[in-house]
């Protein structure tokens, strides 16, 4: 997402101005005139003077502020999955999308990282260094705001791990919740992102999420995979209302009770007749 500030954000997006050229790029500046190299590298075609660029400014090797027009895999102030490219007394240095890589300290590791296994990270600006670093303890970056959502609001969750009751994940880089093992019709990936709805926010302040939406909107869409699911298998399926669950859930990813609320409505809409353990497109 692109900053809207006037002034540069190191770690972020920034939308900054051509302010002159040199032999080895161009600087951009913000709002308040402070500039920052874009290398040669990095530009396409001729900016002009005036021109308007949207850049992500870090730190290079020396510690000085760079702009790339590169597009890393997490910006400051979220969430995401990580490989671990190196490890050395320092820390772990993880692959982030640039050409310098991400520290993640031995102090913000919440186990000994491996290079070439993959960690859900939170990237911050380090405040004694100036530089973007990263963080494995990402409980302490969650839940610090209240939750004012209300039942049904679409969210943002990554998928952060399996849990005895559920898969933890993390809502709109803010919040923890929670996915229940019953509302969930496939395997999720650690670290994947999707659109999520709220269940019920608790008074811990964690929330209670469900991949389904609105029970109209998702047996509407049920129902539509039904149709395509009959239509590509010559009309008829060998699943019914007599079916177990587990066969349901196989073939359509949903529970028995949303396939018995689709099945209900094709059959009002007349676009299939249904027996015990068949449907079939009508006519």
């Amino acid at each position: 997402m692109i900053s809207n500030m006037q002034l540069m954000e190191i770690g972020k997006f920034n939308r900054l101005t051509v302010s002159r050229a040199v032999d080895f790029g161009i600087y951009l500046k913000d709002g308040d005139g402070n500039e920052v190299l874009l290398p040669s590298r990095y530009i396409d075609g001729l900016p002009q003077e005036g021109d308007e660029m949207e850049v992500f400014v870090y730190t290079d090797s020396e510690d000085r502020p760079v702009a790339t027009t590169e597009r890393p895999l997490i910006e400051v102030g979220k969430f995401a999955l990580l490989r671990a490219r190196q490890v050395n007394n320092v820390g772990a240095f993880m692959d982030w999308g640039l050409q310098k890589d991400l520290l993640v300290p031995f102090s913000e590791q919440k186990v000994r990282m491996q290079p070439g296994r993959s960690y859900v990270v939170y990237a911050y600006l380090d405040d004694a260094s100036g530089r973007v670093v990263a963080s494995a303890k990402v409980h302490k970056f969650l839940g610090n705001k209240i939750a004012r959502y209300r039942r049904g609001n679409a969210v943002t969750v990554l998928v952060l791990q399996r849990a005895e009751i559920g898969y933890k994940v993390i809502v709109d880089n803010l919040y923890q919740g929670i996915i229940y093992y019953d509302e969930i019709f496939r395997e999720l990936n650690i670290g994947e992102v999707l659109t999520a709805y709220v269940k019920r926010v608790r008074d811990d302040n964690r929330i209670d999420i469900t991949l389904a939406g609105r029970a109209v909107d998702r047996t509407a869409s049920l129902a539509d995979t039904i149709l395509a699911a009959l239509t590509e298998r010559g009309g008829r399926l060998a699943i019914g209302d007599g079916s177990s669950p587990e066969k349901i859930k196989e073939a359509f990813q949903c529970s028995k009770k949303d396939f018995k609320k689709a099945v209900g409505h094709l059959l009002k809409e007349g676009k299939i007749v249904a027996g015990k353990d068949s449907i079939a497109l009508k006519g």
